[in-house]
């Protein structure tokens, strides 16, 4: 069974029931989640032997965050403890013309205070046929940055996969750096990479060129040809870079689908059309995660992991939480035409 690795930070996630504001919660949901752990949890549901790593906090947060990774079966053996707390995130959710909003608790997070040389990667990587990482990870701090970058060294000197998803954050980027600063070096040792326009330009400087790229109710694959393209001019190493694309109709009514280029071919997914959304928050990792399990399952079939991906990532709209925990039988039913949603008995 191949061995996969995710690094980031797990976080509380505290909500509002149903679509309440923050203004009228006398409560709040509570969920564990974070872009790299909810790959990991999708990854370990598809039976991959799945590793997550972090640092945690000495505390009964850390714990239940722990035992949130073990309930999911997701490896827990190299997570490190130390800091002086778990980072906390707010979420209130959007409903039709009202977008969610995120607020953010997450100084002096575990995470944010690691260190370089308090993960031993060289075990970590031993057996291991991929890595993944996001673009939260280098914009929490500058210690989860330096130690994203000696992770990819170290994955890359194995011969091990290295993914990202690029994942631009506005709101965590305040520790000195900026973007540009961190971003180019750490995917300079990617092979597989994952961003959208957004992505490109604050982290890299690249505009979409002749092309008019809009956010409607239906988005244009091969509009994003030129981005991806100039990500795999600047990162040679990329082997396939990958875009999801999600058209706006509202907050509860959104279109989805995805593109993949290799350097030749842009292939291009079926567009599905999510109406009534339950929780879209972990919707791109769960992409990550489904684009994951295709390439190392359906291996030199780069259709059929992007179909993959974008029908597990349209489930996942449908699960309250971070993390996605479909079934491979429901992406399958899903990806052979069957939308119905009927019972099964």
């Amino acid at each position: 069974m191949k061995k996969v690795i995710t690094f980031g930070e797990i976080m509380l996630r505290l909500s509002p029931p149903g679509f309440k504001r923050f203004s009228q919660a006398n409560r709040f949901d509570v969920i564990y989640g974070g872009g790299e752990s909810n790959v990991a949890v999708s990854l370990a549901n598809y039976g991959l032997n799945t590793y997550f790593v972090t640092r945690l906090p000495n505390n009964d947060l850390g714990e239940c965050a722990l035992m949130e990774m073990r309930k999911r079966n997701v490896g827990t053996k190299y997570i490190v403890r130390g800091g002086e707390r778990l980072g906390i995130y707010f979420l209130e959710t959007g409903a039709v013309s009202r977008g969610s909003k995120v607020v953010y608790d997450r100084a002096h997070s575990g995470m944010s205070s690691i260190e370089k040389g308090m993960i031993d990667w060289e075990q970590v990587f031993d057996g291991a046929h991929w890595f993944h990482w996001t673009g939260i990870t280098p914009a929490i701090s500058q210690g989860a940055a330096d130690v994203c970058l000696e992770a990819i060294q170290v994955a890359n000197k194995l011969g091990v996969t290295v993914s990202t998803d690029l994942n631009y954050r506005k709101k965590l980027w305040k520790y000195g750096k900026s973007p540009m600063d961190i971003m180019p070096e750490l995917v300079e040792g990617c092979d597989i990479i994952l961003g959208n326009e957004e992505d490109a330009e604050k982290h890299f400087g690249l505009h979409p060129e002749g092309v008019d790229v809009t956010h409607g109710a239906s988005v244009d694959g091969k509009a994003y040809l030129s981005v991806l393209k100039q990500l795999m001019d600047m990162f040679p190493r990329a082997k396939k870079v990958i875009t999801t694309l999600r058209g706006s109709i509202s907050a509860s009514h959104n279109t989805w689908s995805g593109v993949l280029y290799d350097g030749k071919t842009l292939f291009e997914a079926p567009e599905y059309n999510i109406t009534d959304i339950v929780d879209r928050v972990g919707g791109g990792d769960s992409f990550m995660a489904g684009l994951i399990y295709g390439l190392i399952t359906y291996e030199g079939d780069d259709q059929k992991a992007l179909n993959f991906a974008v029908a597990a990532s349209c489930l996942k709209h449908t699960i309250k939480g971070d993390a996605n925990l479909v079934t491979i039988q429901e992406v399958e039913k899903l990806m052979s035409g069957d939308a119905s949603g009927r019972v099964s008995r």
